[in-house]
């Protein structure tokens, strides 16, 4: 009635160019085990994060390699680029945004450099979780993928 009881999609748009990986996959149980909640991967093909819905900024952390981001439903989003690079302490990283800030779709979020990580022997696979999901599903998009797709839809 009036669509008071009618469920909201969302639609995420991938953060980056490269290939859809199951979460499953990740070389990292904190993320493959689910403990940051449901979400997917993707391994890139450049540096170039961006903003996967409209939304704000809530948090960047120090060393850029990680960042929650808030959709206009209020759905919560982290987006973690790599596996340990928070030991980097930022190098290999450059980020065009504050908290606080608002972001459209497509939006470059942060700059990482792909080589530099491989240099580090740092994995670079992307990840993006959704850690308050609560009883909503989840469907994944497979394959190779670029900015602006939709990558995953929640309902």
């Amino acid at each position: 009635m009036f669509g008071l009881f009618k469920k909201k999609t969302t639609e995420i748009t991938t953060p980056v160019n490269g290939l859809v990986v199951d979460l499953k996959e990740v070389n990292d149980p904190v993320f493959s085990e689910k403990m940051m909640g449901e979400g997917f991967a993707i391994k890139p093909v450049d540096g170039k994060i961006c903003a996967p819905v409209k939304g704000t900024i809530k948090s960047v952390f120090p060393s850029f390699h990680a960042l929650t981001l808030e959709a206009e439903d209020g759905l919560d989003i982290l987006i973690h680029i790599g596996l340990d690079t928070v030991e980097l302490d930022g190098n290999g990283f450059s980020s065009m945004i504050q908290e606080g800030q608002k972001v459209d779709v497509g939006e470059l979020l942060i700059q990482v450099d792909l080589d530099f990580l491989a240099q580090n022997k740092k994995d670079d696979i992307v990840i993006v979780v959704f850690p308050e999901m609560q009883d909503r599903k989840l469907q994944i998009k497979s394959g190779k993928i670029q900015i602006k797709e939709v990558a995953a839809i929640l309902t």
